[in-house]
């Protein structure tokens, strides 16, 4: 199945507006078996932009393509120039009250389950357990010839070491982990080789227009399955890699419960959309409930 590199959406004009009333959140988290449905917006509380929303990232740059990256040295020259410099800031990003509040829940029980369509691992480092990387994660680094993965933080060190003295000023970090970089920036900047076999390496990340693994696609369908509601968590649900589960979740009667500031693709087979920032949205789900959050964001692996 390959994911459509769908950039914008436009909302219809009868969509129902969305709400502040917290209650059908919190009932369906009460009755458990809760899958939930994360995007950009639960991270731009840990300082990572999302691409749609206001002062999103789509309205100033355009994310790399599997097509562009695949076949053009100079694309991924300027794709892993402006991925290094980022890294080293969205590899810093803590989780913000929204994470710790979906850990939470799934430390008391309350959810089957939790698929994020960001690559930044933070649902890991707030504490959620067996999160589906819909997207893939930044943290790893694959070879497209011989199929080798390693860790992100040792093709850094040899960027590092590529690019002595490599730090110029980024206009801005993606949810991409891609820095805002000129040209004249990016300059004759190294890309190193797979240290297997020489080969082209790779976020283990899905570019826009690439196909989401369908052993993932299908692992997701089956959590849609065994749910008793779908909760959708800071998506605009643009792309159809993740509106195809809360479609899913609509025809088969299972309700779908979205907490986002903007109106969605989705919102027409949603139960309710609440419109208020997450991590006070959540904290609050979560004091209902009787779980209160941790303040503190725990130390990042």
């Amino acid at each position: 199945m390959r994911m459509r590199p769908t950039l914008s959406w436009t909302p219809a004009e009868d969509l129902p507006p969305g709400t502040t009333d917290l209650e059908p959140v919190a009932d369906a988290l009460s009755t458990r078996g809760v899958l939930v449905l994360s995007g950009a917006g639960i991270s731009t509380e840990s300082g990572i932009p999302d691409y749609r929303g206001e002062g999103g990232s789509l309205s100033r740059h355009t994310p790399m393509t599997y097509q562009d990256f695949t076949a053009d040295a100079h694309a991924r020259r300027r794709y892993w120039a402006r991925s290094h410099l980022g890294w080293r800031t969205f590899g810093r990003a803590r989780p913000n009250a929204g994470h710790r509040a979906v850990a939470a829940f799934g430390q008391h029980g309350l959810l089957s389950g939790v698929i994020t369509q960001n690559v930044d691992g933070l649902h890991q480092a707030a504490g959620s357990e067996d999160v589906v990387e819909l997207h893939g994660t930044l943290a790893r680094v694959v070879c497209l010839s011989c199929g080798a993965f390693s860790p992100r933080r040792e093709l850094a060190q040899r960027l590092e070491e590529a690019n002595p003295g490599f730090a110029p000023v980024a206009a801005g970090i993606n949810p991409d982990g891609d820095a805002d970089l000129t040209e004249e920036q990016v300059g004759d900047f190294r890309v190193v080789p797979c240290t297997v076999c020489g080969g082209i390496l790779k976020p283990d990340v899905v570019f826009f227009g690439e196909a989401v693994p369908r052993q993932r696609v299908e692992h997701c369908r089956e959590l849609v399955r065994a749910a008793t509601s779908l909760l959708v968590l800071g998506s605009s649900l643009t792309v159809m890699s993740g509106l195809r589960f809360v479609r899913q979740a609509a025809q088969a009667g299972k309700p779908v419960l979205i907490v986002n500031r903007d109106p969605t693709r989705g919102d027409q087979h949603a139960l309710t959309r609440v419109s208020l920032p997450l991590g006070k949205a959540l904290t609050t789900v979560a004091e209902r409930l009787g779980m209160p959050v941790n303040s503190q964001a725990p130390p990042r692996p």
